[in-house]
């Protein structure tokens, strides 16, 4: 499989000279890249293809490329090769880009990678219940002894996934049916497990969640509210470890909610969990981490 930076470079090809140059001045105005940063007008001046597919990747990595790419390449109407260069490269599409569709294909395949994720007890705060299985987690009101281990969350209840990412994708899928408040995403081995929590990419958490039973946010370094068609039901995580992309879904619409892009990925990661507290009963549902054998 050809790399992004060679899937970039050949689709450069097809620019006439007057259309690389134009696609080269677009790279360096911060006003139309729609929260991109521009690269200088000083390393592009003389910059061939090569060398311009060079500066996006080092300054925007893996999907920031390509979605710049995109974006550029829509700018000098050049819609062919949006379409080419969507087909041939590696990693998920920009699902908020495609048809309805194309979305659900895209979404289909983002699910062959799907894993078997199981909870690992050793991480569980306190006061979370576990099912046998290990794969259904609440929280209840009696704080169980259990040792104090490094891995243990000690102040937060949350807990991680048995199963962690160190390179290549992996995909699973949560229900959250019949909860008013939950967190869910990935974070990073060495993250905080004893003290108070800021979840943020900064901190090692990639992660979205529901509050007070309709407020859906992702927690970006600067959050940001999702507005969704319906109450999520079933809530799906992608991660690519190589692209640094953390995506998440409706599982049960193939809706595309958020993506984190440009993570910067040293470490293992893990699946996180949180059903939060259970409020007096209104939020006693279980977080359920669904069958690999599942029919969607």
């Amino acid at each position: 499989m050809a790399t992004l930076k060679e899937d970039l470079w050949g689709t450069l090809q097809y620019l006439e000279e007057d259309e690389f140059n134009d696609f080269k001045w677009f790279l360096k105005q911060d006003d139309t890249l729609e929260g991109f940063s521009a690269i200088p007008a000083a390393q592009l001046e003389k910059a061939e293809r090569g060398t311009t597919v060079d500066l996006l990747v080092q300054t925007h990595t893996g999907p920031g490329a390509l979605k710049i790419t995109l974006k550029v390449f829509e700018k000098i109407k050049r819609n062919d090769l949006v379409q080419r260069l969507q087909t041939s490269s590696p990693g998920p599409t920009d699902l908020k880009t495609l048809s309805s569709g194309a979305q659900k294909e895209e979404y289909e395949r983002v699910k062959t990678f799907l894993v078997d994720v199981t909870l690992d007890p050793d991480t569980a705060h306190p006061n979370l219940i576990l099912s046998g299985d290990r794969k259904k987690v609440y929280h209840g009101d009696v704080r169980q002894k259990v040792p104090d281990n490094p891995e243990r969350f000690y102040r937060c209840v949350n807990i991680l996934g048995k199963q962690s990412l160190s390179s290549g994708r992996f995909y699973f899928e949560v229900q959250v049916k019949g909860k008013i408040a939950w967190t869910l995403g990935v974070v990073k081995k060495s993250i905080n497990r004893k003290g108070g929590i800021t979840l943020s990419p900064e901190n090692g958490f990639w992660t979205v969640w529901l509050r007070n039973g309709h407020w859906y946010e992702a927690n970006d370094e600067n959050p940001v509210c999702l507005s969704l068609k319906s109450q999520l039901q079933k809530v799906g995580v992608f991660v690519d470890y190589e692209e640094g992309l953390v995506s998440f879904y409706d599982a049960d619409t193939a809706d595309h909610l958020y993506s984190f892009t440009g993570c910067s990925f040293t470490e293992k990661i893990y699946p996180f969990f949180s059903p939060c507290t259970n409020d007096g009963g209104r939020n006693s549902a279980p977080l359920i981490i669904c069958p690999i054998n599942h029919n969607n």
